[in-house]
């Protein structure tokens, strides 16, 4: 997701607020943007002397399981560092194009560190990875190729970008989100502000995967692109989508103090629905049979966003509004 998750016009109502900063922050936000330091770090060990996609397929996994279950967190430094760890939807297919213009032409910047955050965006991160691990076109590279190198150094990239979201995450925004109302605080003039920004990010999550992660592949039904899957060369659309929803789960449950019933229930109606999809990479959505699958869990997960809204958004003094992006 290159963009910011739509933006929620909340407005107030009369209720009280909740005290679920700090366990967001301890059981969620950090162990999460540690979780993917450690798996990109791995990740990065191991490309130094071993490049190619068998060596690093396992690695690059892990270190995708880990973003998928703190990428939904586009608020303070994840809403920019998502733009280079996480370069999706690529509709236009730029990070292929980019990754072939620099290996025909065995562009300096994809050998020298120091100089490869100055490529495109899309050619960085771990989308980029995947199209030289998985993309036939791409992965047949020989240990001291060209490619080989650029692998490299794109996950040593990768890897010094999750150290750096961690520790801003540990060493600035986190005490800013605990610190909130207090004075000298200038970002959260109030503990209820910082509570709608982490409910902000836990909603636009939710909306995320009903519109990019199953919305893309879906397309219309006169024209479905199942190749703008996420994830689909590496045939893990269907387990990012579970991922995603295991962890907003369990941040919907810190935000709120507690668990909530029908937060619950909303969670596990679409884990439900899941165990009809056959094609984890979400390939056979021009079956209609395929199709009907995908919608109906879609229509699952939006009912979570629904549910979030009604049983802890407005217990936080949240109430749906008008989108501001739509300029209602």
């Amino acid at each position: 997701m290159r963009l910011a998750p739509a933006v929620l016009a909340l407005t107030l109502v009369a209720a009280p607020a909740l005290a679920g900063v700090d366990a967001v922050l301890d059981d969620h936000v950090l162990p999460g943007t540690a979780a993917f330091a450690q798996a990109t770090q791995a990740l990065d060990d191991q490309a130094i002397d071993f490049c190619q996609p068998q060596d690093l397929a396992p690695l690059w996994n892990s270190a995708m399981d880990a973003w998928v279950r703190i990428g939904h967190l586009r608020l303070g430094p994840g809403e920019q560092a998502a733009l280079t760890i996480a370069f999706w939807p690529d509709a236009r297919s730029a990070g292929r194009r980019t990754l072939a213009r620099m290996i025909a032409a065995q562009d300096p910047m994809g050998v020298h560190g120091d100089d490869f955050p100055q490529v495109s965006a899309a050619a960085r991160g771990l989308y980029a990875l995947e199209t030289l691990l998985y993309d036939p076109d791409f992965n047949g590279y020989e240990p001291d190729s060209y490619s080989c190198t650029l692998v490299s150094v794109m996950a040593h990239d990768l890897a010094t970008q999750a150290a750096a979201l961690d520790a801003a995450w540990r060493e600035k925004f986190a005490p800013e989100l605990r610190t909130a109302g207090q004075p000298g605080n200038a970002t959260f003039l109030s503990m209820a502000e910082a509570e709608r920004a982490l409910f902000t990010a836990l909603h636009g999550g939710v909306e995320f995967d009903a519109d990019q992660r199953l919305g893309q592949p879906m397309g219309t039904e006169d024209r479905p692109r199942p190749q703008r899957a996420e994830n689909w060369r590496s045939g893990r659309s269907l387990r990012n989508l579970t991922l995603s929803l295991e962890s907003l789960h369990a941040m919907a449950t810190a935000l709120a103090g507690h668990p909530v019933d029908a937060v619950d229930s909303a969670f596990d109606a679409a884990a439900y629905f899941s165990l009809a999809i056959t094609d984890p990479a979400f390939q056979d959505i021009s079956d209609p049979q395929g199709r009907l699958h995908l919608e109906s869990l879609q229509g699952r997960v939006r009912t979570i966003g629904e549910v979030l809204i009604s049983e802890i958004g407005t217990s936080m003094g949240i109430a749906p509004g008008f989108n501001a992006l739509d300029g209602d």
